[in-house]
């Protein structure tokens, strides 16, 4: 059977796919365009494809009968597929929850810490030849330990992040989740516009419509002022508009953002603005990590070649 991989992948994981398929590996950084996403449903058995593959419902409807039985995401998040349009074409979507779990809540540590305590814009001082040394009051920022983190979010990798944050820093947890969930650890359930009265808000909700501007005007405006927020989620989660103009007028105290709503463009007012850390989608950027999403990925390939349960078919 013939596979697509559409992204350059790490070497392991091709030749795992070789074992038991005919590969195509479109060994490239950049998402694949209109022409390629159709051919790639119309000529392949099965696809590996990432985030920035846009197959959206156009896609299927221009290949109405698709040779293509599978689409085997790698990532968790696959708000670049429309599912119900797969579905309905006659293709199973799987991702790859897990492998990313502790990879991404390391990078929401990192942006906690970067942002609070202003490291992006110390950095940029220093490289800039403009430190004039240490003085009790050099770019004062928050202490982390012992404030409160609310979570937006508590699956994996939110539980994952209150883990670090209550174990590691002794912060006190409150999260918002659609639904009653026990988050493993001394914390409290909250409605959303009470988990963002939190110090530190980290975003950590899948994307999708239902998530789509999840934090915009108003949710901004329930933050405090001194508050941070963090988004390692998916980009259109936040209304990067409302963010822009909230960071503008000091409504919240920054920002550390790992992804973006039209990324991989990013607002030029966000880059302009010290107190907001900017990451290129470093979420899962670990040679093991990724490793790890390739295989199971394939390992749901795998599964559809054997005609067997799909270990991680999308819901």
């Amino acid at each position: 059977m013939k596979l697509l991989i559409t992204r350059t992948m790490p070497a392991d994981v091709v030749a795992r796919a070789r074992t038991r398929f005919e590969v195509t590996h479109r060994d490239l950084p950049t998402p694949m365009g209109a022409d390629d996403l159709r051919a790639a449903l119309r000529d392949y058995d099965a696809v590996l494809p990432t985030l920035g593959d846009l197959f959206k419902a156009d896609v299927f409807a221009d290949v109405p009968k698709p040779r293509a039985k599978i689409l085997a995401n790698f990532g968790v998040g696959y708000n670049h597929i429309d599912v119900t349009a797969a579905r309905a074409a006659g293709l199973s979507v799987t991702n790859t929850p897990g492998a990313v779990t502790d990879a991404t809540a390391d990078i929401a540590l990192m942006l906690i810490l970067m942002t609070a305590r202003r490291a992006g814009e110390g950095e940029r001082l220093l490289r800039s030849g403009h430190w004039t040394g240490w003085h009790p009051t050099q770019m004062l920022g928050m202490h982390v330990s012992g404030r409160t983190v609310g979570i937006i979010g508590m699956g994996r990798i939110g539980k994952a992040i209150a883990q670090r944050c209550h174990f590691g820093f002794g912060m006190k947890v409150i999260y918002h989740n659609r639904s009653a969930v026990d988050a493993g650890l001394p914390a409290t359930q909250l409605p959303l516009d009470q988990a963002l009265q939190a110090d530190i808000v980290v975003i950590a909700v899948p994307g999708g419509p239902a998530t789509h501007h999840l934090i915009s005007t108003a949710q901004l405006a329930q933050m405090r002022p001194e508050a941070f927020l963090i988004n390692i989620a998916r980009g259109d989660v936040v209304d990067e508009a409302a963010l822009v103009s909230a960071l503008q007028s000091r409504q919240i105290a920054g920002a550390g953002l790992d992804v973006y709503e039209f990324e991989p463009r990013v607002s030029p007012a966000l880059m302009a603005m010290e107190n907001v850390t900017l990451l290129p989608h470093l979420g899962t950027a670990a040679l093991n990590v990724r490793q790890d999403m390739g295989m199971m990925a394939v390992a749901n390939l795998f599964a559809h070649l054997d005609g067997q349960p799909l270990p991680n078919l999308v819901v």
